[in-house]
Formats: C-alpha cells, structure tokens, sequence
C-alpha cells in the first residue's frame, strides 16, 4: 500500500472496535480518498458496504476521523487538484457554509483559478437557488 494508506491504517486501528482485520477491510474496500470523502461528508453509508462494518462501528469511524483524515492525507473532500481549492474550501467552510456546500461549490471550479477567483466563483454558485 501507499504512504497514505499505511498513515490510514494506523489510525484506523486506534480507533475502539476497529481491528487490523476491519481496518484491511476498509482499504480494500474503498480508496483512501473514497474514505476521505465519506468522512467529510459523514457518509456512514458509504462504509457500512465494507463487509464487517455495521451501523454502529460506521459511525464511530465518522466520529473518529473526521478533521484527520482529509488534513492528513492531504486530501480535502476527494480530489482537490491543488491548493487552491482547500484555500477555497477553508474558506467556504469558514463563512459558514457545510463541507457539503462547500464542496459541490468547488465541484466545477476552474483549473488554474487563484484563490480569490476561487471564492467568487462558488460564492457565485452557492448562491443560485
């Protein structure tokens, strides 16, 4: 596996009701940034497909790596293709606005936009009914 993975799978078995076996189950299951992202959007869903993982362990990992994951990993959300679009999530997310929102603002932003360009433009898209 990765660096990612292995950064993973350490904090995944620190978690209580999550062994190595559970742990090497959620990685073969789904990608890190697949994770990731249901962490950032809480999407216990998402990992109760993981055989062995129920309701209750699902959302304890929610609980658990939410704010570590995403940071760690560098990944914010799934797939940002640069800083800019943390920036930009950071700062949706500072005004207020949900990882959810956030997010689906970012979703069509455009490569090599700056960071002010950025905001603007899912400001832009955050506000059309």
């Amino acid at each position: 596996g990765s660096a990612s993975e292995r950064a993973l799978f350490r904090q995944l078995i620190k978690i209580t009701g999550v062994g190595a076996r559970t742990a090497l189950a959620i990685l073969s299951g789904m990608t890190v940034s697949d994770l990731a992202q249901a962490v950032t959007l809480q999407e216990s869903g998402r990992l109760m497909k993981v055989p062995g993982i129920g309701k209750k362990t699902a959302e304890r990992l929610l609980l658990e790596l939410k704010g570590k994951v995403g940071a760690d990993l560098g990944i914010v959300g799934g797939a940002p293709r640069d800083d800019t679009q943390s920036d930009v999530l950071n700062a949706l997310q500072s005004l207020g606005y949900s990882d959810k929102e956030a997010l689906l603002a970012i979703k069509n932003l455009p490569a090599g936009s700056t960071v002010s360009d950025g905001i603007k433009f899912a400001l832009k898209a955050l506000s059309k009914p």
